[in-house]
């Protein structure tokens, strides 16, 4: 049985799609495959900043609940 042969959205070469193939269907394993500056730049967070948002969205929850308006 053939595999289908797909175009790879980012840089257009052909490639079999293959059951088990890592990465997305659309794109071709080398174009599948994480930069790894992509990685290394999601990976690190400020925690205050998080903790602050956290923070921040539990008073606007807060007042959009319990205001007296309604």
């Amino acid at each position: 049985m053939a595999f289908p042969v797909k175009t790879c959205v980012v840089c257009g070469e052909e490639f079999e799609l293959r059951p088990g193939k890592p990465g997305f269907a659309n794109r071709c394993p080398g174009c599948s495959e994480p930069d790894s500056s992509e990685e290394s730049a999601g990976n690190f967070r400020d925690p205050t900043a998080t903790r602050e948002q956290d923070a921040e969205r539990r008073r606007v929850m807060r007042d959009m609940l319990y205001r007296k308006d309604s």
